[in-house]
């Protein structure tokens, strides 16, 4: 158990230096080096948890998600929660803390693209499936109506990241006010629901 222990302690604390270098120095300008100086470890065992600085990179990226996945399973299990409430819900979830919101602005630095873009592709990925299955219960309890509900949430969440994503398009508080309303336009479309089924209360969760 203690070995155990101390292999996660260790395979935490490169994760978390590199987090931070590739965070302030960019993905592309940190070096394994950097990062075994930082923490003052040999080279070897660098290698022994991590065959190279994209793997460690790919751990920052699922510890991310993971983060977010545990919020939004949650909201997906309770059974207390419409399915209106649940997507709500969801969308609101993935909203970052505070405390994350530092390295998210760094992450947009052109020397982060290749971090951003595998961000972006969990997001994706991840939660399209779960949005899907919250638009199915949805269908079952005649709530909407929904043709494709994994493409449509696909589109959708790439749309949204991206769209409002200040490390892609320059988009001030304004604007992105402006695409969540044409989003949330769109999603009841998608739903076939009538219009300002959902926008009302999406602001009303946004301004709490």
């Amino acid at each position: 158990m203690r070995i155990n222990k101390e292999y996660e302690e260790r395979r935490e604390e490169i994760i978390s230096t590199a987090k931070k270098l590739f965070y302030t120095k960019g993905y592309d300008s940190c070096t394994v080096n950097d990062i075994l100086r930082e923490i003052s470890i040999a080279k070897g065992t660098f290698y022994y948890y991590f065959k190279s600085k994209e793997e460690v990179m790919d751990a920052i990226v699922a510890q991310n998600r993971d983060k977010i996945m545990d919020r939004v399973n949650g909201i997906r299990m309770n059974e207390e929660l419409s399915p209106e409430d649940k997507l709500l819900s969801v969308f609101m979830a993935m909203n970052i803390s505070e405390e994350e919101e530092q390295g998210i602005e760094e992450l947009h630095k052109p020397g982060n693209a290749l971090l951003h873009q595998k961000v972006l592709h969990q997001m994706v990925t991840s939660l399209a499936p779960i949005l899907a299955e919250v638009i199915s219960e949805g269908i079952e309890k005649k709530i909407w109506k929904c043709e494709y509900p994994l493409g449509y949430m696909e589109i959708f969440l790439a749309a949204a990241l991206t769209l409002t994503d200040e490390g892609i398009f320059e988009v001030d508080e304004k604007a992105q006010q402006n695409i969540m309303i044409v989003l949330i336009s769109l999603l009841e479309k998608m739903l076939e629901v009538e219009s300002n089924h959902f926008l009302n209360r999406f602001f009303q969760e946004m301004n709490r």
